[in-house]
């Protein structure tokens, strides 16, 4: 719609002409003005100037006040991912999130010791892979009851695949409001059994 008017437009006319070079299109630019306003634009006064000039510095400085506290802003944010990655990530305790199904979902660096197996291979795979056949049952009566009280749970399991051994271990979990989500924590404690 923008071309048809161009091209309507007589000093515009030339179907030829590249909108893409800024010192042409600065040059027929000042030819419209001309054209539209007479021989030469009327200077703007002095003090229209200096208002002008006033609030651009105004904007200037208050740009730089938001973007200061933008970086700051950014700067904060960055600290506490990295505290909440080293508190998640390094924790002596296994954290998991765990869908409805049993997916996981995340895991810690924890967590994927106590299952024997790498932290990010284990994403997508389902817990229940990972508890022994003896424990499965109690583990299904915790998660069911975990997603339909919505309350938080707890019970002890023994964990073991393949050829892992088995070790004995204390969970915690409850579900997060919109997500869905399993939280749950793990401790083993085979060593006070």
């Amino acid at each position: 719609m923008k071309n048809q008017k161009i091209k309507n437009n007589p000093v515009m006319n030339n179907d030829e002409f590249d909108f893409t070079n800024p010192h042409a299109l600065r040059q027929k630019a000042e030819e419209l003005l001309k054209q539209k306003h007479g021989e030469t634009p009327k200077q703007p006064p002095a003090s229209d100037v200096k208002k002008l000039l006033h609030e651009l510095q105004v904007h200037q400085i208050e740009l730089e006040m938001q973007n200061e506290e933008l970086r700051q802003a950014y700067e904060t944010a960055e600290t506490a991912l990295r505290n909440y990655t080293m508190l998640y990530d390094l924790s002596p305790l296994g954290y998991l999130t765990l869908a409805s199904d049993g997916t996981i979902l995340e895991l810690n660096f924890t967590a994927a010791d106590m299952l024997g197996e790498r932290r990010f291979s284990m994403v997508g795979s389902n817990f229940i892979l990972f508890i022994a056949e003896d424990s499965k049952p109690v583990f299904n009566d915790f998660i069911r009851d975990i997603f339909v009280s919505h309350t938080k749970e707890s019970c002890s399991v023994m964990l073991g695949h393949n050829l892992t051994p088995l070790i004995q271990v204390y969970m915690e979990g409850i579900v997060t409001g919109d997500d869905n989500k399993c939280l749950l924590s793990v401790v083993d404690i085979s060593s006070f059994t």
